[in-house]
């Protein structure tokens, strides 16, 4: 389970950069190539859907972060070993009279 939350959260993470990254501070970036009266989505949409992309994203982000803290394995720092054999009692040691 640890595993599938980790490449989750890898998977997340190129999404996330590569949806910050078509975007541009100025506003254009993806939008500003939509620029043209013929194409079905327009600029403002393309704008919207890349901001919400990124939303969506980042929460998936922070939910899968904090979902990863129930499912990392705990380990007690006992070895498996030590607590597979039976304990042996103490020898006594031997008194000579």
């Amino acid at each position: 389970m640890y595993v599938l939350v980790s490449i989750l959260i890898l998977v997340v993470c190129v999404l996330l950069a590569l949806v910050v990254l078509v975007q541009n501070s100025k506003g254009g970036g993806l939008a500003s190539n939509f620029a043209g009266s013929s194409q079905i989505m327009s600029v403002r949409k393309t704008a919207d859907f890349l901001e919400k992309a990124t939303w969506t994203l980042a929460i998936a982000l922070l939910v899968l972060s904090l979902f990863s803290v129930f499912v990392i394995p705990h380990y007690t720092g006992v070895n498996r070993q030590q607590t597979q054999q039976p304990q042996q009692a103490p020898m006594q040691p031997m008194h000579n009279n």
